[in-house]
């Protein structure tokens, strides 16, 4: 008589084969999963897209969550936010862990492509999985994109209307496009259904449809072997060599090569998770208000180079530069391995890709960092949070020292840092004294100049006395009383620029 063990397997592989009969996917998905591949390539090197399969899924995951609470209304969106924040249990940590695995699965992605372009993987017979990869990249950053529209406060609200105003630019389809991006002319209601449907709908589609076919394309191809000094690819023997090379030295993937890809996953999921946990989730901060226009919208972490590059465009060249160079870059990835597609793998023997990843890589992060604080900007609250140092106002005069408060009642310190303390878009003040003379302090305050508006119509004669009296006591680390700069300011009113008369 059969023991209950062996009655349970038997039913156990009753039950498989009445599955696998029907299916047939359990299978197939175990040839794939123990598919060969080159023992060099069992590498931490390769582990990037995995680990970016993996926060895909927890995007999926934990977006579902928040869609169950989310009310993608332009009335409600913004206090539903709250709500998930402050009054839903563990709310504020799904967001966080939603917010960071969007910045970690566009770190990963942009890391994993790097490494594919250094070590040319992206040649026969894998150009057309390098090309799915490029549009995968824009649909994660367009995931991205549209995720900062969903917490619909000021940086949405201003961003939509930046991102609008640059779409209008394009040639004779700019209306129509803000047209569709909006819903209508401006930023209404219709403009977060949209966004929710790209985000929720449209983009994860076609991710997780993309992701799919690149996925099966590496398992039809083989992961790429590891690149060698003088092994060129062609056409006409890589083929035959690969499947030599695998027969020779593969491994199955699992187990052999996927615990580096698991251990990866998993310390990237970890790394998640904490940034959630000790950083908490991204805003919402004020609510979306368009009758405030003193506001310096920002977008997220992975678009911050963007915005800084904008910045430093010189107006005339903006626009071209704008609607040419992302065309061109996006087609030259598309076009690469249609025009490379053999010769050299390895990155010693390939400078010119080196270079071209090193140059990319520098000139990110060094927009991101500017971006980061946006020393090109005033700093609208500047004038309140950091007052003249004290260290400025000993031995001064009373009328020094009120030049002091007019630098700060004009919110000079919006723009002018004192002890590395405000806005940085003019030079710093601490030692304005040793590097001009009076007259030139004073043409300045009023006539502008460079980045600087005038301010002969905003200050009166005394002001101004007063204001470039203190200026002229800054001089660095002499911090004595500069006698010397209270000699008759009289000719100010003859500089002040007329205020106008009501006709």
């Amino acid at each position: 008589m059969a023991s209950l063990k062996e009655r349970g397997l038997a039913a156990g592989l009753k039950t498989y084969d009445w599955i696998e009969h029907r299916l047939g996917l359990i299978k197939p998905m175990a040839d794939a999963a123990a598919h060969p591949t080159p023992a060099n390539n069992a590498s931490w090197w390769y582990v990037f897209g995995s680990a970016a399969t993996v926060l895909l899924i927890m995007q999926v995951m934990t977006g579902i969550l928040l869609a169950l609470i989310y009310s993608p209304s332009a009335n409600e969106a913004w206090s539903s936010l709250q709500f998930l924040n402050h009054n839903v249990a563990l709310g504020w940590y799904v967001r966080a862990l939603h917010g960071w695995g969007s910045d970690f699965m566009i770190a990963i992605v942009l890391i994993h492509m790097a490494q594919v372009f250094l070590f040319g993987a992206y040649k026969f017979p894998r150009e057309l999985t390098w090309i799915v990869g490029v549009v995968l990249l824009l649909l994660t950053l367009g995931m991205a994109f549209t995720g900062q529209v969903m917490r619909f406060d000021q940086d949405a609200y201003w961003g939509l209307g930046i991102g609008a105003s640059i779409m209008s630019r394009v040639p004779l389809l700019g209306e129509p496009l803000v047209h569709l991006m909006l819903g209508g002319p401006i930023v209404g209601a219709a403009t977060l259904s949209r966004f929710f449907t790209l985000h929720v709908f449209v983009i994860p589609g076609l991710l997780l449809g993309g992701v799919g076919v690149h996925v099966w394309m590496v398992l039809r191809h083989g992961v790429s072997d590891w690149p060698m000094p003088g092994r060129i690819v062609s056409k006409s023997t890589y083929e035959r060599e690969y499947h030599e090379l695998t027969e020779k030295t593969g491994i199955p993937f699992v187990p052999d090569a996927a615990w580096k890809d698991a251990v990866f996953a998993a310390a990237i999921m970890f790394a998640v998770m904490a940034c959630a946990f000790f950083f908490g989730p991204f805003g919402p901060g004020g609510p979306p208000d368009p009758t405030i226009i003193q506001t310096a919208p920002k977008p997220d972490f992975p678009f911050l180079w963007i915005y800084a590059v904008l910045a430093f465009l010189p107006p005339s060249i903006e626009t071209p530069v704008i609607l040419v160079v992302p065309v061109l870059g996006i087609a030259a990835l598309l076009l690469l391995p249609l025009f490379a597609s053999e010769g050299e793998r390895h990155w010693a023997k390939r400078p010119i890709a080196v270079l071209t990843v090193s140059v990319l890589a520098v000139s990110l992060g060094i927009f991101t960092r500017l971006g980061t604080y946006t020393p090109w900007s005033p700093i609208m609250d500047a004038w309140t949070a950091d007052p003249v140092p004290v260290k400025y106002l000993h031995d001064r005069t009373p009328l020094e020292i009120q030049g002091a408060l007019v630098l700060q009642d004009k919110q000079c310190r919006n723009c002018h840092a004192l002890e590395g303390k405000g806005g940085q878009r003019g030079p710093a003040l601490d030692q304005v004294a040793t590097r001009m003379t009076q007259d030139q302090i004073i043409r300045q305050v009023l006539q502008g100049g460079g980045n600087m508006p005038a301010y002969g119509n905003a200050l009166n004669p005394s002001e101004t006395q007063a204001l470039v009296l203190f200026l002229m006591t800054l001089r660095g680390d002499n911090l004595a009383p500069a006698r010397d700069a209270s000699r008759d300011l009289a000719h100010v009113s003859e500089l002040q620029v007329p205020e106008k008369k009501a006709p």
